[in-house]
């Protein structure tokens, strides 16, 4: 289901359009966050997606971590 309500990531206004800001311009998005789920398959990716891009700054031994992930169980 597609959401009618964009926002302007420029201004915040709200708008009905899906190409462009009818105020200014800029480029608009879903303003609603993606359903929660408990068996998230993909909230990795999500989470390397935003380290990648810059949104989210992490220590460098953190994001090894997470790419990694959880360690495995030593074998004796």
């Amino acid at each position: 289901m597609d959401s009618i309500m964009r926002r302007c990531r420029n201004c915040g206004r709200y708008t009905m359009r899906k190409d462009k800001c009818p105020y200014c311009g800029g480029e608009l998005e879903v303003p609603h966050p993606p359903k929660y789920s408990p068996d998230d398959k993909y909230g990795k990716y999500r989470l390397i997606m935003k380290i990648m891009s810059g949104k989210i700054r992490l220590n460098q031994d953190i994001i090894n971590a997470i790419i990694s992930g959880p360690p495995s169980p030593k074998t004796q």
